[in-house]
Parts: structure tokens; C-alpha cells; sequence
């Protein structure tokens, strides 16, 4: 892999995405009811994830957006691997909580392999989104591919996700309404925190004095040796 230097702007991106990805895992296990919607505790934190990956193709370019996501997913697997090999210990004599902890960590390993597989073709796919359409739009028009790349990671991302990880949990019949309500309503956290993202995204490109389009470049998601 060659070896470049990264930014403190990007590095303090990087580190931002995986925290938020790592702690969605984790509150994705505690369901909400308000009426007739039915969403998790990631709601809160996870779409800030997909605002991360717009800012870094947006300012970066694919390529890092592409090292940023597989970060991501490797420390996400670390956390639940860890997390796993505790939970089979057996706690100690005077241990009272080794039935709850079980009951959180005991299904972690099942949501995080739900979120490996709709977090890699969600966050790809709202980078690919991103990238494409800055290209097509000769890089106007930020709001619009920040939106519709958004929506189409997170649409894809709650397809996947949900059925998978509490497929058995959550009824069958409401699960239909979630996974639709997940992806507006993370879609509009994007629109809501819209202006702020605008001018994160100036500031980056001015303080880093770059502002990348990817053309010729392989959108093959493995190619880390391209960054």
C-alpha cells in the first residue's frame, strides 16, 4: 500500500465516522415507539455517519472515502469481537449482571453482522452517489447530491439491515413500516443539519485547499492500495 500523508481535519473525520458507526451498533438494540412509527436508538447517532462520508467524498474524493469506510467497518468488527470473547467468560462469583450483559452483548454479534453487510453497500453506495454526480454536475448543486446520495445509502443500508438483525424481534408486520421510517428519517437529520454541513464542507475545502473530483478512478471497492 503506498504510504501518504493524511490531514488532521481528515484523521479527526475519520476517527468521528467510526465512533459513530461503533456507538450506533450499540444502541441499535433498544426500540422506540411514537404512534404509529417504530425506530431504534441509532436514529440519533447513525446518520451522522452518511454526513461524514458526503463531507469526506465531497472534500477527499472516493478513494478516501473508501479508506474511511473499511476503517470503519475493521474497528466496528474489532468492538464486537472483543465484546463476544467477554461475554463467553464466565463472570466472576460475585458478578450479579452476567444475564444483562449477556442479553446486550449476546445479540451484538448478530446486529453487527446485519450492520457489516448494510453499512459497507450503504456507505459505498452514498459514496458512489456523491462522487458520480459531482463529476456530472461539474461540482454544483452540494445539496441536492448530499440528499439524494443520502437517501439512496440509507434506503439500502435499512433494507438490508433491519430484517437481518431484528428480523424475530420486531413483528414482521411493522418491520415494512421501519425500515421505511428509518430511511426518511435519517434522510431528514441529513436535510435538517443541511446548512451546517455546507459549511463544514467550505471550510474543509478552504482550510485543505483541495476540492477533488474523481474521474478515471476505479470504483472497485477493494482497490485500498489506491488512496
Amino acid at each position: 500500500m503506498q504510504t501518504k500523508n493524511v490531514s488532521v481535519s481528515f484523521m479527526l473525520c475519520g476517527i468521528l465516522f467510526c465512533v459513530c458507526l461503533i456507538c450506533s451498533n450499540m444502541l441499535v438494540v433498544k426500540a422506540f415507539e411514537f404512534g404509529p412509527l417504530n425506530f431504534t436508538g441509532a436514529l440519533f447517532l447513525f446518520p451522522v455517519s452518511y454526513i461524514l462520508n458526503d463531507c469526506i467524498s465531497e472534500v477527499w474524493g472516493f478513494k478516501k472515502a473508501r479508506l474511511i469506510i473499511w476503517t470503519g467497518f475493521l474497528m466496528n468488527f474489532l468492538v464486537v469481537t472483543i465484546g463476544a470473547f467477554v461475554d463467553a467468560i464466565p463472570g466472576a462469583s460475585y458478578w450479579e449482571m452476567d444475564d444483562a450483559f449477556h442479553a446486550f452483548f449476546g445479540l451484538v454479534p448478530r446486529v453487527a453482522a446485519a450492520s457489516f453487510l448494510a453499512f459497507l453497500v450503504g456507505s459505498f453506495l452514498n459514496a458512489y452517489v456523491m462522487s458520480k454526480m459531482k463529476v456530472a454536475s461539474q461540482g454544483r448543486h452540494f445539496s441536492t447530491r448530499a440528499i439524494l446520495s443520502t437517501l439512496a445509502g440509507e434506503l439500502s443500508d435499512s433494507v438490508i439491515f433491519f430484517p437481518l438483525a431484528l428480523g424475530g424481534i420486531v413483528p414482521w408486520d411493522k418491520m415494512g413500516l421501519m425500515v421505511i421510517t428509518q430511511a426518511v428519517l435519517k434522510t431528514a437529520y441529513e436535510i435538517l443539519v443541511l446548512p451546517l454541513t455546507i459549511k463544514v464542507v467550505k471550510w474543509l475545502k478552504k482550510y485543505e485547499g483541495t476540492d477533488v473530483y474523481d474521474r478515471d478512478i476505479s470504483y472497485n471497492v477493494f482497490r485500498l492500495n489506491e488512496i
